[in-house]
């Protein structure tokens, strides 16, 4: 059985939304996150992923993943979803939107906690 949970963890609100992210954004995730950090100037983010793989004889393995970053001022592009129109990964001035699919499959927190766990399943 494998199981996902994903979340964006931002330094301003004490790393909420955390895994409360989907009840906390409630399918609004942009105008959330640009309305709750509208007078910070801490703009640090991070998601944040885990899976988790228990085998039939009930043994765990897990994978976690980040992808650190900052959230923009203003969404930009139209790739992906929830949060990746704001969501700009350190090293990098487009927004995960902009980065696009190809991007994300390759360096997304998801993808880097998939590679953390297949290692562990090698």
């Amino acid at each position: 059985m494998l199981g996902e949970d994903s979340g964006l963890e931002v330094e301003a609100l004490g790393g909420r939304p955390g895994v409360e992210t989907a009840r906390w954004a409630r399918g609004r995730h942009v105008e959330r996150i640009l309305d709750a950090l509208a007078v910070e100037e801490d703009r640090r983010a991070r998601y944040v992923c885990e899976l988790v793989c228990v085998r039939p004889d009930g043994h765990e393995l897990r994978g976690t993943g980040t992808l650190e970053g900052r959230i923009a001022e203003q969404p930009r592009g139209t790739g992906g979803f929830g949060f990746d129109p704001v969501f700009v990964p350190d090293g990098k001035q487009r927004t995960v939107a902009e980065l696009g699919d190809d991007w994300k499959v390759e360096h997304s927190h998801r993808a880097r906690a998939a590679k953390a766990l297949s290692a562990q399943l090698a």
